[in-house]
């Protein structure tokens, strides 16, 4: 492993930071990062270039976005699936609220779930799993659904998940990331992919964060194959190679790093959302933050059904 310690690292957003910011997701057409926070009920939009930012409240909860070919969000919340139209937002920073339409939800088997994490597929499938909100009960309730281009939830594709995180594809598409952020579990997986069906199989230990810093949460994957990982807890971003080698860290101002994403005009830019600590967090903690890190990144999949 060889340690990067010259990347610098900026801090973008002066607003007030997020409680949980999560999946950032970066729109090509706007020229502009989408995100959310997740308790505040937020999805939130900055133009890069301008700083201009804009907020939507949403109903309750969530947790990751993706967009259609319209400009669709398509949200994984606390009760299902929602999709929602952004509508204009109103001047002086007020949130704007929104209503959405339900899409699908699972059968949850416990109160208190949501989902987490979650993104398209190379082909426009929408994946994302749940989690039971109270990580301390460390219930193993969690599993991974596949909403595919017709509109439709898949059973659970992937069960027995804690707290669900990590998703991502190869450039190919063709080995799809996943893992678990509880402490107790630390693991990131890679599953062959069907690009054709959308079903993974062949599962296998990618890393053991257990040997490495943090808790692996929200990923992303550069166009040389090479996976990124939030380390929560740790401060770092850890870029594993396709096989699995550790070979690059970069440490970064807030010590829960939650999700990042490639974007900019070239998609040389990798942006990092963070968590706030309940107690004890720095004036960094909660904010976005931006790098250059010497690599591209790939154009984020869209929905390919309609909403």
């Amino acid at each position: 492993m060889s340690a990067t310690t010259n990347v610098r690292v900026e801090r973008v957003t002066g607003a007030a930071p997020a409680m949980v910011g999560e999946s950032p997701v970066w729109r090509t057409q706007e020229k502009a990062l989408y995100w959310v926070d997740i308790p505040a009920q937020k999805i939130v939009r900055l133009r890069v270039e301008t700083g201009e930012r804009a907020e939507w409240l949403l109903p309750e909860k969530v947790a990751c976005l993706a967009f259609d070919r319209e400009g669709t969000v398509l949200a994984g919340c606390e009760t299902g699936l929602f999709a929602f139209t952004l509508t204009q937002a109103p001047a002086g920073g007020a949130a704007a609220p929104i209503t959405g339409r339900k899409l699908a939800a699972p059968a949850f088997p416990f109160a208190g779930m949501r989902f987490n994490d979650g993104r398209c597929d190379r082909q426009g499938r929408f994946w994302s799993g749940t989690m039971v909100q109270d990580m301390a009960a460390a219930n193993p309730a969690g599993a991974l659904y596949r909403f595919d281009e017709r509109g439709v939830l898949s059973a659970p594709v992937v069960d027995a998940l804690i707290v669900q995180n990590g998703l991502a594809w190869s450039p190919q598409g063709t080995t799809m990331y996943l893992s678990d952020s509880h402490p107790s579990r630390r693991l990131i997986w890679a599953f062959d992919y069907d690009v054709v069906t959308g079903e993974p199989h062949n599962r296998r230990v990618f890393a053991d964060l257990h040997h490495h810093a943090g808790r692996p949460d929200g990923a992303a994957v550069d166009a040389d194959g090479c996976y990124w990982i939030c380390a929560n807890d740790a401060g770092l971003l850890l870029r594993f190679t396709p096989q699995g080698k550790l070979d690059r860290q970069i440490a970064v101002p807030a010590v829960k790093p939650a999700m990042c994403a490639f974007g900019g005009a070239a998609l040389d830019t990798l942006f990092v959302t963070s968590i706030r600590p309940a107690t004890g967090a720095t004036e960094d903690d909660g904010h976005l933050f931006a790098l250059r890190p010497g690599v591209t990144g790939l154009r984020e999949p869209e929905y390919a059904g309609v909403l």
